[in-house]
């Protein structure tokens, strides 16, 4: 196969990727980058949530008082966390044992509560909201049962698609840094797919792997044996113990500020306390109110590539790349389309001219 005939291949390899599925990448990667950012994107849509009085805390049996009073009935509270930062609110989360998420986890009710007064802020359910949908449009495009793999496939597509990107945006003549120059074409639109293309094409390449190592974990991680899930653990509908036993017997063993607390369950009867800045944290019996020091689970590789896809504690570099990848991949569909849809009017006029 010859140099012309292989990059041909792959010109029409990428051309035809994108024009099938632009219709399907625009909104995955649009979605994409606003998520990068999600907690101040719900600041600016849930103000209420945050308008806290002060940070100072309180008794955390007030916070529980108060999350039950807009609980629905049957709910059990799993988790509360603490304000890490200035103005940040306390939350509890609860959920519904045996209820039934479309496609992924049960829904979760969360309270967002003001620290010093244990007011409600707001509540609201985790399957609901203009965030909840991005997610779920990013994460499967709201098709039941098949959408997670139907996104997993426009992963490995779009992988296909920055690889053959930037085959093509190699210069066929000269040095690779002529590649880099802004007008290679007389089209702003074409001159703008090559020069954002090169730009994001690596990184395009990483939120492509990862996105497909999210899509299909069974592939991935090596789960692949078709064994089904081990039913999901139920918190504790009456602890034998309060969460104010629970902390006092944590900071007997380990002084320091807690960020979060993890209700006991059917398959775990023990509090899960979590310190500020460490690593490390401490259980106890909701039995006999016994702590026990213990480093926290170690960080799986599937958790990893998430955390890579989504930005979180990746530092505002790289969440600020994502943003991009999630940006420049609808500009280079548009840009795209504008290029097919000119060279598609340019052949009809040399095919008139040859014809007259």
């Amino acid at each position: 196969m010859t140099k012309i005939i292989l990059r041909n291949t792959w010109f029409q390899v990428h051309k035809w990727i994108g024009l099938i599925l632009a219709i399907l990448i625009i909104p995955l990667s649009v979605t994409g980058a606003a998520l990068v950012w999600d907690e101040a994107l719900d600041h600016v849509l849930n103000p209420q949530r945050y308008a806290t009085s002060g940070a100072a805390t309180i008794d955390p049996t007030r916070y529980v008082a108060a999350a039950k009073i807009v609980l629905a009935p049957g709910e059990r509270i799993t988790s509360m966390t603490f304000p890490e930062a200035a103005g940040a609110p306390v939350t509890v989360t609860a959920g519904k044992p045996g209820a039934a998420g479309r496609g992924g986890p049960p829904p979760r009710t969360t309270v967002w509560l003001d620290p010093p007064t244990a007011r409600v802020l707001d509540h609201g359910n985790s399957g609901t909201g203009l965030i909840r949908t991005m997610h779920m449009i990013h994460g499967s495009l709201m098709v039941p049962g098949v959408g997670r793999q139907v996104v997993g496939w426009i992963g490995v597509a779009m992988l296909i698609s920055s690889l053959s990107g930037l085959w093509l945006w190699w210069p066929t003549v000269g040095r690779w840094v002529r590649g880099l120059r802004w007008r290679r074409h007389r089209n702003t639109d074409t001159n703008l797919h090559h020069l954002f293309g090169f730009w994001i094409a690596v990184p395009l390449f990483v939120l492509s792997l990862t996105g497909m190592w999210i899509s299909f974990p069974q592939v991935f991680g090596g789960g692949g044996n078709g064994a089904p899930r081990g039913p999901r653990p139920v918190p504790l509908a009456t602890p034998a113990i309060t969460v104010d036993a629970a902390i006092i017997s944590a900071r007997a063993a380990l002084p320091g500020t807690i960020v979060r607390i993890d209700w006991p369950t059917d398959q775990k009867r023990e509090w899960t306390i979590a310190y500020a800045g460490t690593q490390t944290n401490v259980r106890v019996d909701d039995e006999i109110a016994k702590a026990s020091v213990a480093p926290s689970e170690r960080e799986t590789l599937a958790r990893i590539m998430r955390r890579i896809h989504d930005g979180t504690r990746m530092g505002i570099v790289w969440q600020a790349i994502i943003f991009l990848g999630g940006i420049l991949p609808a500009i280079l569909a548009i840009t795209g389309i504008i290029m097919w849809w000119r060279a598609r009017g340019w052949r009809a006029q040399l095919k008139a001219r040859l014809a007259a």
